[in-house]
C-alpha cells in the first residue's frame, strides 16, 4: 500500500514538471525568434546602406569592406541561429517533459543588441553640415600630409588639398594669383566681416565620430546674404590677407554658384 502511495506521489511531481516546461519553451522560443530577426535585420540594414550609398554618411570609404564583412557575418549568424532554433524545437517535441539544460540569452542583452538597428532605422541618415560646426573649424589642419598634391592642378584641388598646400608653404603670399575652383558649404560666424565667408567641408579619418570641419576663407561682396549651410561652387584666385588675426591666403571669389550637395560630401585625409 505504501509503495502505491509513493508511485502516485512521484507521478504527481512529474506532472507538475511537464506543466512548467511549455512555459519555459515558449519564452525561449520568443527570444530565439527575436534574436534571428535582429541578426537578419542588421545584415539587411548594412546591405541597404551599401546599395544606397548611405555608407559614406557614416565611415571613411576605405573602411567600406567592414560593412560587407558585417553583412556576411550577421547573415551567417542569423542563419545559424534559425537552424539552431529549428533543431531545438525538434528536440523539444521529441523529448517533451525531459529536463534540458537551457541558458537563454536574456531580454536585456537582446535589447542592447537591437539598439543600433533601431537607431539606424529611426534616425534619418544625413551628412554633417554647417549646423554641426559650432565654431570648431580649422584653416590649418595638422597631420594631413602632402600626398597626391604634386600632380594636382590648382583648379582640381579640394578645400582639403588647399589647406595641405598652405601648411607646406613657406609664406602665405606664395599662393597669390593661384586659381581655385572649390565646392563646399557656406559657414559664417557672427564676427566675420560682411564680405567674408568660409567654404567648408568635413573630413572623416575613420568614421563620422571623428569628423572635423575645415574651411578656406572667401571674400565675396554679398557674403552676409548667402544662406548658411548652402552648398556652393567658388571660383576665383588667392590673395594673402588678414583673417581672424593672422595673414593667410584668402580666396577672392569671382563667382559663387549654388550647387547640390555632392554625393559624397566628406573629404578623406
Amino acid at each position: 500500500m505504501q509503495a502505491t502511495d509513493t508511485h502516485d506521489h512521484h507521478h504527481h511531481d512529474t506532472h507538475t514538471h511537464d506543466h512548467d516546461v511549455p512555459h519555459d519553451h515558449r519564452r525561449e522560443n520568443a527570444q530565439a525568434w527575436v534574436r534571428v530577426m535582429i541578426l537578419v535585420g542588421l545584415a539587411v540594414y548594412f546591405a541597404y546602406n551599401i546599395v544606397t550609398g548611405n555608407l559614406s554618411n557614416y565611415i571613411n570609404e576605405r573602411f567600406a569592406w567592414l560593412s560587407y564583412l558585417a553583412v556576411l557575418l550577421f547573415g551567417v549568424l542569423g542563419a545559424v541561429s534559425l537552424a539552431a532554433m529549428r533543431r531545438g524545437e525538434h528536440l523539444h517535441h521529441d523529448h517533451e517533459g525531459h529536463d534540458h539544460a537551457h541558458s537563454p540569452i536574456g531580454w536585456g542583452i537582446i535589447a542592447i543588441t537591437a539598439a543600433p538597428l533601431l537607431l539606424g532605422v529611426l534616425i534619418p541618415s544625413r551628412p554633417l553640415g554647417a549646423e554641426s560646426v559650432d565654431g570648431n573649424i580649422s584653416i590649418s589642419p595638422l597631420n594631413y600630409g602632402a600626398a597626391a598634391l604634386i600632380n594636382k592642378a590648382p583648379e582640381q584641388r579640394t578645400v582639403l588639398d588647399w589647406l595641405r598646400a598652405f601648411s607646406f608653404g613657406t609664406q602665405p603670399t606664395e599662393f597669390d594669383g593661384q586659381p581655385a575652383d572649390v565646392v563646399g558649404f557656406i559657414y559664417r560666424e557672427p564676427d566675420f566681416p560682411a564680405d567674408v565667408f568660409m567654404v567648408a567641408r568635413f573630413t572623416v579619418s575613420c568614421c563620422v565620430a571623428d569628423a572635423s570641419a575645415i574651411g578656406v576663407p572667401v571674400q565675396w561682396a554679398d557674403a552676409d546674404t548667402l544662406p548658411e549651410g548652402g552648398w556652393v561652387q567658388v571660383q576665383g584666385a588667392f590673395l594673402a590677407g588678414d583673417f581672424s588675426g593672422q595673414t593667410t591666403p584668402i580666396l577672392r571669389a569671382q563667382t559663387v554658384a549654388d550647387v547640390p550637395q555632392p554625393e559624397h560630401p566628406y573629404l578623406y585625409p
